[in-house]
């Protein structure tokens, strides 16, 4: 079957097509080394059907610019889905090339290929219509120019990752949502510039958005994302993460306008789908009393959201549907709460986990009568170390590091 025979048995009973298709399922290493066999298989592993979805980040990510051009060429109008993701040696000339090549391509992943520019993105709108997926994250040579020249070649585009590509600006974004109606997934995560001017394009041109990422885009505000909640009404995923100038006042907005929302920071009642809730270092003052109209969730973080006290909790565990539906709470570093928060959730009956790292006010014996109501629970906690006595010989005091963070 191995021999370098082109009269191999299998060559022999099995017909071309067939065989072509047999190699249809197997992936890049496979394929290369069954390219090896024999000119017979050489020819129906190199076939270019047989090239039509290429991830090479788990194959070789060392790769120069002439490996993607001799991909190119070898799949030609056949690859519909390629990922250099990693591939740092892979620059703008080499794309040029492959957009020549491949001018069906579909997915193309170009996440942490940090040599290409605006000039790629040229390449792939002159000559590649049918993208429908670009990941572009990381690449932070990328600018506004990238995003109109998109706009213009690739109106098919579904979702785009141009996260920490922080040269973007909302002029970029007015481009690419105005001849992109059908976009989908947008991840801005990183891109420090956007301001709710950004947002309001959005809202404005992108009616079919399921998924938006904006984790760390400082300067928008509760004005642009009510505005997102207005214009995208089948939001399902929304990242407001590390966004220090959002307020409760969004809430309205997203439970009024956003029904289908799944995984989010703040949400309302009549979002009956919601599966996780995020609100990891939101440290607005009004969390507390925000939190009572909340639909609980499966899974709820509250991670460093230092002013949340045990009033809030009471809220969250009279939610409902918090005693039935409430699985996962995670509330470390939040140093304000006390025991009692362990009393507001033990009638909390499907409570599996609760995260309790550094939370300096709950005691062990709060943790034991939760225990007694939800003997099944599993609880992560860390009890800081007794503060060191004082140093002998001097009159400051020694404090552990926890202390010191208090």
């Amino acid at each position: 079957m191995f021999s370098n025979s082109d009269e191999a048995v299998i060559n022999k009973k099995l017909p071309k097509e067939l065989l072509l298709r047999i190699f249809s399922f197997l992936d890049v290493v496979t394929l290369c080394r069954c390219a090896q066999v024999s000119r017979s298989w050489n020819v129906l592993a190199l076939d270019g059907s047989n090239w039509q979805r290429i991830d090479l980040f788990d194959f070789q990510r060392d790769i120069e610019g002439r490996v993607v051009e001799n991909i190119s060429k070898r799949c030609g109008g056949f690859l519909r889905k390629l990922s250099l993701r990693g591939c740092l040696g892979v620059g703008d000339s080499a794309l040029r090339t492959f957009s020549q090549n491949c001018r069906n391509i579909e997915l193309l992943s170009l996440n942490g290929c940090t040599k290409i520019t605006d000039s790629t993105c040229n390449s792939l709108s002159k000559f590649c219509p049918k993208l429908k997926h670009l990941d572009l994250a990381s690449c932070t040579s990328i600018t506004n120019l990238s995003l109109k020249a998109l706009s213009e070649g690739c109106p098919l585009l579904e979702q785009l990752n141009i996260s920490w590509c922080d040269q973007v600006t909302k002029d970029g974004i007015q481009a690419l949502v105005r001849c992109c109606p059908g976009l989908k997934g947008l991840f801005l995560k990183g891109c420090t510039q956007l301001e709710d001017e950004a947002l309001k394009h959005i809202g404005a041109h992108c009616p079919e958005l399921v998924t938006l990422n904006l984790q760390t885009c400082s300067q928008i505000t509760d004005e642009g994302l009510i505005t997102i909640c207005r214009g995208c009404h089948h939001l399902q995923s929304l990242c407001v993460s590390g966004c220090a100038n959002i307020t409760d006042a969004i809430l309205h907005a997203l439970g009024l306008n956003c029904p289908r929302l799944r995984l989010v920071l703040p949400l309302l009642l009549n979002c009956h789908e919601l599966e996780k809730m995020d609100l990891e270092e939101c440290v607005i003052a009004v969390l507390n009393c925000s939190l009572v109209v909340f639909v609980v969730s499966l899974s709820q973080s509250l991670s460093h959201c230092e002013l949340i006290t045990d009033d809030g909790i009471r809220h969250l565990g009279s939610g409902p549907c918090a005693h039935d539906r409430l699985e996962v709470i995670e509330l470390d570093n939040c140093p304000l709460i006390t025991d009692a928060s362990l009393e507001h959730l033990k009638t909390c009956h499907s409570l599996d986990r609760i995260e309790l790292y550094d939370c300096q006010q709950i005691t062990r014996a709060g943790i034991k009568r939760l225990r007694t109501h939800l003997p099944n629970i599993k609880v992560h906690a860390y009890f800081a170390p007794v503060t060191p006595p004082p140093s002998v010989g001097g009159s400051r005091q020694r404090f552990c590091r926890c202390c010191i963070l208090l």
